[in-house]
């Protein structure tokens, strides 16, 4: 897995914080300071992750991480903001980042997170089939796609994990905190609701009837389970 990051802030004092200790760490650094040359510059290269600030001049990082998306990119993407606003976040993840970092933050706190995400990045130590077939969806493993009767369904990178760890595990039912430390790499996390969004998300986009779900099953009071 590549473990070359793009970087993108406009604070030239954390820049230079933040790219000092990533490269200590091992990594390859690349900054940014603003989101107009950062689908450009994604296009022309493979990076294991985009740390990406919110508030960018030319471009907000949603705008960024929501075109990156829709072009079909799967980078995996940590988003940066001075705003602890749960709508934010709801946003950001919404649109396809994978996680999300509130400033201030502690460094060994973003640490830890950009190890998670290059971690676990698509495919990353998957020696399962390379295809499943539920239905109208097939699933690639290995080229992390979805088709859905016949036509590509985009999934971000944490979906598409979750979705694979579902069906690794399907018949059983996976527990909420199991999701969280499995899938997001969190010891632990008691008040988040970030593994019933993302179900969601996935209901809308695979099911034919995400109100009343045939294959990602809720069972209450435990978790959740991939009944196909």
């Amino acid at each position: 897995m590549s473990s070359q990051i793009l970087l993108v802030e406009d604070e030239p004092g954390l820049v230079l914080t933040l790219g000092d200790r990533l490269r200590s760490e091992g990594y390859l650094v690349e900054a940014l300071y603003d989101g107009t040359e950062v689908v450009e510059r994604v296009s022309r290269d493979h990076f294991g992750l985009i740390i990406l600030d919110v508030m960018l001049p030319g471009r907000s990082g949603f705008d960024v991480c929501e075109e990156l998306r829709e072009r079909g990119f799967s980078t995996p993407i940590l988003m940066l903001t001075a705003r602890g606003q749960m709508d934010d976040k709801v946003k950001g993840l919404k649109i396809g980042a994978d996680d999300y970092l509130t400033k201030p933050f502690e460094m060994p706190e973003l640490l830890a997170r950009v190890e998670a995400l290059l971690r676990r990045g698509k495919g990353a130590g998957y020696d399962g089939p390379d295809f499943y077939d539920f239905g109208p969806l097939h699933i690639d493993m290995r080229h992390t796609e979805v088709l859905r009767d016949g036509s590509p369904t985009p999934l971000s990178t944490k979906e598409f994990q979750l979705l694979r760890y579902l069906i690794e595990h399907r018949g059983r039912t996976m527990s909420r905190e199991d999701l969280l430390k499995d899938v997001w790499g969190y010891a632990s996390a008691p008040s988040t609701r970030t593994v019933d969004v993302h179900v969601a998300w996935l209901r809308q986009k695979l099911e034919s009837n995400p109100k009343q779900p045939k294959l990602i099953i809720t069972v209450h009071g435990q978790g959740y389970k991939f009944a196909a």
